[in-house]
């Protein structure tokens, strides 16, 4: 697998110098990248009031209890360098391409069940517990690092790994292989795990949209 950096986030990187050094960007593609440097910062996901967690998370953390509840010190915000970067790219990247995409009727027999894909195969929330679990052991804050309820393009529910960043909320996907900002991904965004305690849940941004009865209905 290639070690380049996805050219979204290189070029974060190289505006971010420029920026620095006193140089404008000097193309529309640029002042796009550039407006993701901590000056011109995106509005981060919003916390909305407490909500109830996903049916399939609960059962998760009953099984996993060690793994819900509080890992690392408190961070608010990544910053985000060069070594960041390469982490979530090649771990979004590399749980991407190592995991047989299959959804949980199929792999399970049910409607709905989150678990680590050790066997190689998982849907969406997998995924996203895949990736958080293998950035916790490159030693990432948990309060950093949250699971996300989306309704994706076509409305259907879905999960998301949340990075809560200086230069916003990136998220990993497995329908992406390019990380991209929270408002790039034309998805409605319905809630995620408080950062202060990961066990527990608050909406986003469009409290109008509502919770999908399954998260991972596809893959």
């Amino acid at each position: 697998m290639s070690k380049r950096l996805p050219q979204t986030l290189l070029q974060i990187l190289l505006t971010m110098a420029l920026l620095y050094a006193g140089f404008g960007p000097a193309t529309a593609q640029e002042q796009r990248f550039a407006n993701l440097s901590p000056a011109f910062a995106p509005r981060h996901l919003a916390d909305g009031r407490a909500t109830s967690a996903p049916a399939g998370y609960t059962r998760f953390c009953a099984e996993h209890p060690r793994d819900c509840g509080i890992s690392g010190a408190h961070v608010a915000v990544i910053h985000l360098d060069e070594q960041k970067v390469a982490d979530i790219d090649r771990v979004n990247r590399g749980v991407n391409a190592r995991i047989q995409p299959e959804t949980d009727l199929e792999h399970y027999g049910e409607t709905e069940r989150w678990a680590y894909p050790d066997d190689g195969k998982g849907d969406c929330e997998d995924y996203v517990l895949e990736k958080r679990r293998t950035l916790l052991n490159l030693g990432w804050p948990g309060s950093a690092l949250l699971i996300t309820v989306v309704r994706d393009r076509e409305g259907d529910g879905h999960a998301v790994l949340t990075v809560v960043t200086d230069h916003g909320d990136l998220i990993l996907d497995n329908q992406e292989d390019e990380i991209l900002s929270w408002k790039e991904t034309g998805y409605r965004y319905v809630k995620r795990q408080s950062q202060a305690r990961p066990s527990e849940w608050v909406s986003l941004g469009e409290t109008l949209v509502p919770s999908p009865p399954v998260v991972g209905g596809g893959r």
